[in-house]
């Protein structure tokens, strides 16, 4: 369990395991879009599913464990924010790929994890390249709430990673060495 001092083996890889492949899917996501690297697809899909199991674990671990303590006094201010940063983090790496599967399947584009179909493609009839959306609501509704939730997620990367370097270099307390486990 986390203390004050000290967080577990458990809540650190989580969050680095959970940062790197979020912030390479965002990556990888900006760049397919902008590109059309259309090869990308299946791959992002494949981690994108295995992510939210990763996020769920992670959701699981702070109902149980709660959020750490912090690691010095801060203003009331810093401490919502802190707190409003958080809950979008973990509300968003939970959002980004259920709506990501939601487009993907909705579309008629489906999904899977390397190779294992969860929901299968459709095809118009006649045209195997086009893809057939189950629900073009759905479909729209996905791609619309993947595409927020991944700019409001960068956006609370960036803020997170902010705060982390701000607790480092001008507060100097030990926020980002307990997450680095020091």
């Amino acid at each position: 369990m986390d203390s004050a001092d000290k967080l577990s083996k458990i809540t650190i890889s989580l969050h680095w395991i959970t940062a790197i492949i979020i912030m390479a899917l965002c990556a990888i996501g900006l760049y397919m879009t902008r590109a059309e690297a259309w090869a990308l697809y299946p791959v992002h899909k494949s981690v994108g599913v295995l992510v939210l199991f990763v996020a769920l674990l992670r959701v699981f671990w702070r109902i149980k464990n709660g959020w750490p303590a912090a690691a010095a006094d801060y203003t009331q201010l810093e401490q919502r924010l802190a707190k409003i940063i958080k809950w979008v983090l973990i509300i968003a790496t939970l959002a980004l790929p259920m709506s990501g599967m939601l487009f993907s399947g909705a579309s008629g584009h489906g999904f899977g994890i390397f190779g294992l179909v969860i929901v299968p493609a459709q095809h118009m009839p006649g045209n195997p390249d086009q893809a057939l959306a189950y629900s073009e609501f759905w479909a729209e509704t996905g791609e619309s709430l993947h595409q927020t939730a991944g700019y409001i997620l960068i956006a609370a990367i960036l803020l997170h990673i902010a705060g982390a370097l701000k607790h480092h270099f001008i507060d100097r307390d030990a926020t980002l060495k307990r997450m680095l486990g020091k």
